[in-house]
């Protein structure tokens, strides 16, 4: 029972991080069919802001969460207004923008890599301590990475069902044609898309580093995780996503308990192969119909 337990724990504290990574992945590809390879130095760049409104400019932690929050959105609209937009309406947009954007994180990283080295950081974002639940310690770190990954992935899901510029971004990612007749402005729906994801990759880049530290390339693995949450749910689906980083969270961590932490990804890319050969649009996607 403390077992289970404790998986359940890492599990969900794995998977609400991964949901971040991933929701804000899904959401772009959903809309703009782009998929982004820059969004894991996104995660590299919230989380260094945070370290340093922290130790260096001496912010006080909640201001250096938003600080970081912030560096992310900045990181959208600059990605945006200076790539992205110009190359919406080329042909093959989907091919040319990953290798756009696989350009932009390699120099981002090496950026980061000049200006703070090699060396981890620790991420001073931390809270000390834990408590006891039915036997097993819970710590106090756990619980708030849940209840910042439920606010912000909650009030995302508000903001897409209840508002209109949710309608907008719905409307857009289901029919560009249809949204722009109906007077939906597109490109500013892109932009908000990106600045979106931008925000939701810094928070996931703060709680990742929160736990395994900083360094230019802890983008990278998150990323990966993201991709393959993705496949699972089905490209595009935003709430597929969500509902599919939890569930491969607790089984990360279930492997990890039974069989040891580092067959935690080849086992999830063991996964996403059995779910491509069952359902190639994933779990929660659709698959087209073309007639002729």
């Amino acid at each position: 029972m403390d077992a289970l337990l404790q998986i359940i724990i890492t599990g969900l504290t794995l998977g609400s991080m991964y949901a971040l990574a991933a929701v804000g992945l899904a959401l772009t590809y959903g809309t703009m069919g782009m998929f982004n390879m820059a969004h894991g130095v996104f995660m590299t760049i919230g989380a260094y802001a945070a370290y340093s409104a922290s130790i260096t400019f001496d912010v006080p932690l909640p201001l250096a969460i938003l600080a970081g929050i912030g560096a992310g959105a900045i990181s959208g609209v600059l990605l945006h207004m200076l790539i992205v937009r110009f190359m919406l309406n080329t042909e093959d947009f989907q091919t040319t923008i990953m290798v756009a954007t696989a350009g932009v994180s390699i120099a981002l990283q090496d950026l980061i890599l000049k200006r703070y080295g090699a060396y981890p950081f620790k991420q001073p974002a931390q809270i000390e301590g834990s408590f006891r639940m039915f036997g097993t310690a819970v710590s106090y770190q756990s619980i708030v990475i849940l209840v910042i990954a439920a606010s912000l992935i909650g009030g995302l899901a508000w903001l897409l069902t209840y508002t209109k510029f949710g309608m907008a971004i719905r409307a857009t990612a289901m029919n560009q044609d249809a949204a722009k007749l109906m007077g939906v402005r597109t490109e500013r729906t892109y932009l908000q898309v990106i600045v979106i994801a931008g925000v939701l990759a810094a928070a996931a880049g703060i709680l990742i580093s929160s736990l395994a530290g900083l360094s230019p390339a802890m983008g990278s693995n998150p990323l990966i995780r993201a991709f393959i949450i993705c496949v699972v749910a089905g490209l595009g689906s935003v709430t597929g996503a969500g509902v599919a980083a939890i569930a491969l969270g607790i089984f990360e961590a279930a492997i990890s308990y039974y069989v040891g932490a580092r067959y935690g990804l080849p086992v999830m890319l063991g996964l996403v192969v059995a779910v491509l050969i069952l359902r190639p649009a994933g779990l929660f996607g659709r698959q087209e119909v073309i007639r002729s």
